[in-house]
């Protein structure tokens, strides 16, 4: 617990961002699988909180031609995806940024990704619900946004997918 928070401490010190979400990459099977349940289309504009190498909003854009956003608190997680971009050839479609995935602008996309802990989910609930439009999509990998019953939930290679549609006000 010290090390946690002497390592919280030295972030805020640094100006990084710090939210309790380990780094841990998607397999292709399971980003296909999530942009496929969340209805993907090119008139889409993907984003990805807690993005780390872009790989999702690369995928949304080269496979589907839509637009995307990715968020993420670690700058190197960043210029990784960046640098995936401009390989797949998918630059002018995506952009990448370093913000707080708490305080960054959501609000024109139409489908939203995440991969974060149980608790982050729950904290940003209330952010997607009022910020995003009336039918988001929002897809999370693994974890639940606890009593928000999904629309749909799959089970791909053992990890369960959720889906979400932002409700009318």
């Amino acid at each position: 617990m010290i090390a946690l928070l002497a390592s919280v401490a030295a972030a805020q010190d640094k100006g990084e961002i710090f939210i309790n979400a380990p780094y841990v990459t998607s397999p292709e099977e399971i980003v296909n699988a999530i942009l496929k349940l969340a209805g993907t289309g090119k008139n889409d504009v993907v984003y990805d909180l807690g993005c780390g190498d872009g790989r999702v909003v690369i995928a949304a854009a080269k496979q589907y031609g839509a637009h995307g956003t990715g968020i993420d608190n670690n700058p190197v997680r960043i210029a990784e995806a960046r640098a995936g971009a401009k390989a797949a050839g998918v630059e002018p479609l995506v952009r990448f940024e370093v913000n707080d995935l708490f305080a960054a602008d959501i609000h024109d996309a139409t489908v939203v990704m995440l991969y974060l802990l149980p608790d982050v989910n729950l904290r940003l609930r209330p952010k997607l619900l009022k910020e995003l439009k009336p039918g988001t999509r929002i897809v999370s990998h693994s974890f639940d946004m606890g009593d928000w019953k999904p629309d749909k939930v799959e089970t791909v290679d053992g990890n369960k997918i959720f889906l979400w549609t932002v409700p009318a006000r």
